[in-house]
């Protein structure tokens, strides 16, 4: 079911305004940006406020169910950061699935960062080519969904072939 959403309230911004937001994802994820120099955007796009690195969506701003918001990588941030922290490896069983957004079942977890725990945002990716396939809420900690036979592990935020994936500049 495809939403026809737009993007609104595009806006260049510096990357002083932006440096404390862009700094909490780069720990949260132990990665590093490398956004000097890059054109920085800020956008609203659907329910999410997104940051645009050379017109490029690379991370969003969610809320979690208590209301607290949180940075994150977009699926295309992660494919140019394969060793962030905060993943989740499925099988591929569950391939299929994901890509049509549905949660993830910790039957097909094959792997998990042991940093992980439960109501921390993470991303999903195959086991084989550790490609991002997903993006969402984990309902346990890493040892849980590894371990675990059934149950949903990971509520689906965002997915390759969602609307987020697909916007076009």
């Amino acid at each position: 079911m495809t939403r026809d959403w737009s993007m609104r309230k595009r806006r260049p911004v510096r990357r002083k305004k932006i440096a404390p937001l862009l700094l909490n994802l780069e720990e949260a994820l132990n990665i590093d940006l490398q956004v000097d120099g890059a054109f920085l955007e800020m956008a609203e796009f659907g329910p999410w406020s997104m940051v645009l690195v050379d017109k490029v969506a690379k991370a969003i701003e969610v809320q979690n169910e208590e209301h607290e918001r949180f940075v994150f990588l977009t699926l295309r941030g992660f494919m140019e950061h394969d060793d962030a922290a905060k993943w989740v490896e499925v099988d591929h069983g569950a391939i299929p699935f994901l890509m049509k957004g549905a949660d993830c079942m910790i039957a097909g977890v094959h792997g998990a960062d042991p940093t992980v725990v439960e109501g921390d945002l993470v991303w999903i990716r195959d086991m084989k080519h550790k490609r991002p396939l997903a993006i969402g809420w984990a309902t346990m900690n890493a040892e849980e969904l590894v371990s675990g036979s059934k149950g949903k592990g990971i509520k689906t935020l965002h997915w390759v072939g969602d609307e987020l994936w697909d916007m076009e500049l």
